[in-house]
């Protein structure tokens, strides 16, 4: 009897609005590997669920099967454009099991979105054909982009943007349907020079069909303190609307 693989799961939400068109049943996974020092689910962190006894973190393992089962009692709340997303963590560390996932996905006439850093993406083997395949079972990509500067965006997630850069190059090649995210950070991810250059980047692609500047918020920092984190940016506020609209002049 073959073996029903299981992904790691941090929670699911049953009408989101925001991550991806339409109403959408949304998939956090487990596991990132980046840092990122304004991460609101720092709770995502680590690949395994954490302990039923925790206060933060209780996730678990669940089958394709039964995650599209769960997402299919809300379907008629979806409308022409809504479907699943998968969020985390980062999602892509789990691979095998999200194939699985938007293949089953892609059978049953559901539409795929994936919300990723891109942080694992690289063109050796074997991610680079899994990845592949992926795409082919994927009707959309929200693409998150920390900072176009390499050294900057390391000091804001513990790594470099280049896989990140590759990945969106990537899927402008395949025609892949993309919306970019990029969070605004006062002081930080606001420097119009730097927003010109993440401009000028976005405009090499020939696949994108929307870019959100998202605000920054500090709603996840209490989940810092159970963890026993410390919380760097407690000093940072969240922009104004000029500045948005600021950044958003530039990027939109």
């Amino acid at each position: 009897m073959t073996e029903i693989s299981k992904g790691f799961i941090h929670s699911t939400e049953s009408f989101g609005s925001v991550d991806g068109p339409g109403i959408r049943f949304l998939i956090f996974m487990q596991g990132c590997h980046m840092r990122c020092r304004y991460c609101h689910n720092p709770d995502t962190w680590r690949l395994h669920p954490a302990s039923p006894s925790s206060s933060v973190g209780c996730g678990t393992a669940a089958s394709a099967t039964d995650l599209l089962d769960r997402a299919e009692r809300y379907r008629s709340y979806w409308g022409p454009d809504g479907g699943i997303t998968v969020s985390g963590g980062e999602a892509l560390l789990q691979m095998d099991f999200l194939i699985e996932l938007f293949e089953e996905a892609r059978r049953r006439g559901i539409n795929t979105c994936l919300d990723t850093a891109a942080q694992p993406f690289t063109r050796h083997e074997p991610f680079f054909s899994k990845f592949q395949r992926l795409m082919n079972s994927t009707d959309l990509v929200l693409l998150d982009i920390k900072h176009i500067d390499a050294e900057r965006h390391r000091w804001l997630t513990g790594h470099s943007n280049e896989t990140i850069l590759d990945c969106a190059r990537f899927l402008s090649d395949i025609g892949k349907p993309v919306w970019i995210r990029h969070v605004l950070l006062p002081g930080i991810t606001d420097d119009a020079e730097q927003l010109h250059r993440l401009r000028q980047f976005l405009d090499t692609l020939h696949n994108i069909k929307k870019v959100e500047v998202l605000p920054y918020h500090t709603l996840g920092v209490f989940k810092w303190q159970q963890l026993g984190l410390d919380y760097t940016l407690s000093d940072v506020p969240t922009p104004t609307n000029e500045q948005l609209k600021a950044a958003e002049a530039i990027l939109c």
